[in-house]
């Protein structure tokens, strides 16, 4: 009796254990992009991305997560929306990981549908541009960097009432630059292949959520059940799309074979 009791006693705990890793190991996935249309500036040029943190906590007053976009060494950060969750709203949570972030590079944000369903998205926007974000509502900047120069890109997330085609049309993509394109939802990358966007950086699909080896991800939000991008890179002609798995949960509490995740992505000049 004894024993069939250490060993259910073991079995409960390797399950617990397992679900533990599944939903706090941060990993950090690299790629790298090149484009002859890189400026020679932006050879090496490291750009993080942090997505769907969902007011998710990763150590005390974040410094896990923090460490590893650290040992990242980024020259640009960039964060791919739904930094909280509406369904437990806890902001000052999320702006301590914002915080910390600024003080290592240049932080860039696009709002995902979480921050929208707070109804509260003016305040959060405000906060972060407070701690010197710079939040892109559906418009172009130049990034520059050396004596050369990309332009970077940011689209609202549809839930703000536009389409993404229309939200692209109103930022006015400058395809005469290498562009970057920070938009939450990576199903609408058909929309960004045509306005001729260069590399966009996505989130929301939380890698499928629960991924099956050598399948993919079961089901995300807004493409249903075994989604095509929940991860990795795609292409579309000469348009890159590269998505995060996300770091947080929503409405499904757990991830399965679905590591959290940071994305470090390196230009190449060619």
């Amino acid at each position: 009796m004894i024993f069939k009791l250490i060993k259910y006693v073991s079995i409960l705990l390797s399950i617990i254990v397992f679900i533990y890793i599944n939903n706090n190991w941060i990993t950090t996935t690299n790629h790298k992009v090149s484009s002859a249309d890189i400026p020679a500036a932006f050879d090496g040029y490291r750009i993080v991305q942090v997505s769907d943190l969902h007011d998710a906590t990763f150590g005390e007053n974040q410094q896990r997560l923090v460490k590893k976009v650290k040992q990242a060494k980024p020259d640009l950060i960039v964060i791919t929306g739904d930094l909280v969750d509406s369904r437990r709203y806890d902001l000052p949570n999320s702006l301590d990981l914002v915080n910390q972030l600024v003080k290592l590079a240049d932080v860039y944000y696009v709002t995902g549908n979480h921050e929208v369903a707070t109804n509260d998205v003016q305040h959060i926007k405000n906060e972060l541009k407070a701690l010197g974000v710079q939040v892109l509502s559906d418009e172009t900047l130049m990034l520059e960097h050396g004596n050369d120069s990309i332009a970077i890109s940011g689209i609202e997330d549809p839930l703000m009432g536009q389409t993404a085609s229309e939200m692209l049309a109103e930022a006015e993509i400058r395809s005469e630059s290498f562009t970057l394109l920070l938009a939450h939802r990576p199903e609408d990358f058909q929309t960004y292949e045509e306005f001729e966007v260069d590399l966009t950086f996505s989130g929301h699909a939380h890698g499928g959520q629960f991924r099956i080896p050598f399948v993919g991800g079961l089901i995300a939000p807004g493409q249903g059940f075994f989604p095509e991008f929940t991860d990795g890179i795609h292409e579309k002609e000469q348009s890159k799309l590269v998505i995060s798995r996300g770091l947080g949960n929503s409405i499904l509490p757990l991830r399965l074979f679905n590591l959290p995740e940071i994305v470090v992505v390196t230009l190449q000049s060619s």
